[in-house]
């Protein structure tokens, strides 16, 4: 009987010694971040934990791993990378959000038509680099789009960073963004089926398209729209390609002046026939399919119309009309 006693009373005290190691939340209360490396060993993860302040006791922390591995209930590989702790938390909550891979990440959201300059800002926006310098890497790294244009061929990563949301590292490098989201262009490649000669044209005339209408129901037209114009030897006279060339001399003030309109750059489609040299933002999967499937007009002119739709011209006397409703209409 007093053995029994004893056992039970040294069970009820190995419960309560693991209760409180496991189940009474423990850690920083301010914000705290730990690296787990690649290929380190439930052991050394432990050691890290404890010396970080996150748990009570890495041979706790170990011991629970064993436990889960045995009972095979909520075991698995803990995952390396960067994790950030900022209350405290029970031994059980630490071990599932390595477990998870529950990593910390910092979001850039790009949204379809953002050129260069928008992505240096959406970074250093969010604290991962500097505007200056994300637009030096991307102009060192256009060895990343060697597929689709020849080296040399290219100035700039400009249509090649695919529009999404992306979650990086806190200390994630301008080549590794870069990187990421040409690798998610080049995914919209495989799936749109385009041949390797196809996809720099694709993708400056997509740019165009991009910006200059926001309805998708009215992309394939104005793709169109440029398709003719090309055909017939007519310059594209769009203004974003002009706006484009002020942002590259960083001259850009806001509004279109009488000498941009004038100026040799080889952006400015209202003096050059043809494409620009590259694209003048990053298009979104919508206005890719515009171009790689245009609609088949004979369109020549296109001015914006009420509530952002807008209005199309197959003879010049057409579109002068579509201006002069324009005009009128905006003055109201």
């Amino acid at each position: 009987m007093r053995v029994l006693k004893i056992i039970l009373v040294v069970g009820i005290v190995v419960a309560v010694v693991v209760g409180f190691f496991v189940l009474v939340p423990f850690g920083p209360s301010t914000e705290t971040f730990m690296e787990v490396a690649p290929g380190t060993g439930t052991a050394g993860i432990a050691k890290d934990l404890e010396k970080a302040g996150i748990v009570r006791s890495a041979l706790a922390f170990d011991a629970l791993t064993v436990w889960k591995s045995v009972r095979r209930t909520g075991a698995g590989t803990l995952k390396a990378g960067e994790y950030r702790f900022d209350h405290p938390a029970t031994m059980d909550e630490v071990y599932g959000r390595l477990r998870k891979g529950d990593v910390y990440t910092v979001t850039v959201v790009v949204p379809e038509g953002f050129n260069i300059f928008d992505i240096a800002g959406a970074v250093a926006a969010a604290g991962l680099d500097s505007r200056e310098d994300f637009l030096r890497a991307e102009q060192q790294h256009t060895e990343l789009i060697m597929e689709w244009v020849p080296q040399g061929g290219a100035a700039s990563l400009e249509g090649y960073l695919f529009p999404d949301t992306y979650k990086f590292g806190r200390h994630a490098t301008a080549e590794q963004m870069l990187t990421a989201m040409v690798h998610r262009f080049g995914k919209q490649v495989e799936r749109l089926g385009m041949t390797r000669g196809q996809v720099a044209r694709t993708v400056t005339l997509a740019s165009l398209v991009e910006k200059e209408v926001h309805i998708d129901a009215e992309r394939a037209v104005v793709a169109s729209v440029f398709e003719n114009r090309l055909a017939a030897g007519m310059p594209l006279q769009t203004d974003p390609a002009v706006i484009y060339a002020s942002m590259l001399r960083g001259t850009w003030t806001g509004m279109i002046h009488e000498s941009e309109l004038k100026s040799d750059s080889a952006y400015n489609t209202y003096v050059h026939t043809g494409l620009p040299p590259g694209p003048i933002c990053n298009p979104g999967l919508a206005a890719l399919k515009a171009v790689l499937h245009p609609a088949q007009t004979d369109y020549l002119y296109f001015v914006a119309a009420a509530q952002g739709a807008t209005r199309f011209a197959a003879t010049l006397a057409e579109h002068n009309a579509n201006v002069t409703a324009y005009r009128a209409q905006a003055k109201r």
